[in-house]
């Protein structure tokens, strides 16, 4: 619930945010108004968020956060005292600029309202990260060699990059948000189909094929209700996988797709290569690299969650690396005893050599 409050005891509530699809506990996608709520739930969670702030004598910008079950009981998880990313979307749907309103309540003026404005519309927004989300959303920092962004009716971009930046490690992965509007959310969602099917980002992986596969996921649509929730993306969501077809065009071809750094790309073969051929066999590795724990992306080594000499099993958290405000553990892909080759501490390239294993 995205609130505003000054210092003449005025509290407005300017409507309710979905935030539910996440990776890792942070959020992917949000938008305003929240859907598939009861108008009871409404109320409810407009009247809690302004009678929180109202107890507590909160003053600025702020947002209360609520938790949803899945039987419908709401519950107080926290007030984030700040503007949050994802104020865009509310402003959309307001035509209220928060970030003046907050200035104005910092110099002690009265809020510029006196009631919740009707919402105009819907709108969603896309953070656009630099994450891969063929490896499990991990953090992609690097030269961008392109940035294209998208325009259009309902379509706002606000960045902080383009086809020149250099995307380092040490801040937060989001380059850019793409904000859609539109006056359902129904057509909302189709102008985020052209908008995501037309940026173009080169250089470093991005989430953009993550953000054009929901965009056409029925829980996420929500054809039989909203059916995304926080950890969704860890245990439900399967990427879109299409089969191979025979070309229309040429019939001795065949198409299919393949994903490189994050991003799509069309795949012909003869198809005499596929007419009684076995499977390939699996290639070994090369026997230099036999053992090897290597840093899975550029990034600092945190901590060591073992020790040197260990014998540690299949699956066994090793260490843990950090990048763009995201720690992720690096895990044993097999038993043995560990020989620690970098220390605590030191900045890794990715594909960097941190251990053996025995």
């Amino acid at each position: 619930m995205q609130v505003i409050a000054d210092q003449h005891g005025n509290v407005q509530v300017l409507g309710t945010r979905d935030c539910s699809l996440q990776r890792r506990n942070q959020k992917l996608v949000e938008e305003a108004p929240a859907p598939f709520l009861s108008d009871a739930q409404r109320d409810r969670l407009h009247s809690a968020a302004r009678d929180i702030c109202a107890a507590a004598g909160y003053t600025s910008a702020g947002t209360v956060e609520f938790l949803l079950s899945s039987d419908g009981v709401i519950s107080f998880l926290e007030v984030n005292t700040r503007l949050q990313v994802e104020h865009g979307v509310t402003e959309e749907v307001t035509g209220l600029d928060i970030v003046v309103e907050q200035l104005r309540i910092a110099d002690g003026l009265p809020l510029s309202i006196t009631d919740t404005p009707a919402p105009r519309g819907h709108a969603i927004e896309f953070r656009i990260n630099a994450e891969d989300p063929g490896r499990g959303f991990l953090p992609t920092p690097g030269q961008i060699t392109a940035f294209n962004a998208p325009s259009g009716p309902g379509v706002r971009v606000d960045s902080g990059v383009d086809g020149r930046s250099v995307v380092p490690g040490v801040y937060d992965s989001l380059l850019a948000k793409l904000i859609v509007t539109g006056p359902t959310r129904a057509i909302a969602l189709a102008r985020a189909r052209r908008a995501l099917a037309e940026f173009q980002i080169e250089g470093v992986a991005s989430v953009l094929p993550f953000h054009r596969a929901i965009v056409d996921a029925p829980a996420f649509i929500g054809t039989e209700g909203f059916g995304v929730y926080t950890n969704w993306i860890e245990t439900q969501w399967q990427p879109p996988a299409p089969a191979p077809r025979v070309d229309p065009v040429d019939p001795q071809m065949i198409r299919s797709f393949i994903e490189i750094d994050g991003k799509r790309h069309a795949l012909g073969l003869p198809l005499a290569l596929f007419a009684g051929a076995a499977p390939p066999a699996q290639a070994a590795a090369p026997e230099a690299s036999a053992g090897e724990i290597c840093a899975p992306f550029a990034g600092s080594l945190l901590q060591w969650l073992v020790a040197d000499g260990d014998e540690v099993h299949e699956g066994t958290p090793l260490a843990a690396i950090e990048a763009m405000k995201m720690e992720t553990q690096v895990i044993a892909e097999a038993a043995g005893r560990i020989t620690l080759v970098a220390e605590a501490g030191a900045m890794l390239a990715p594909g960097q050599v941190i251990a053996r294993l025995r």
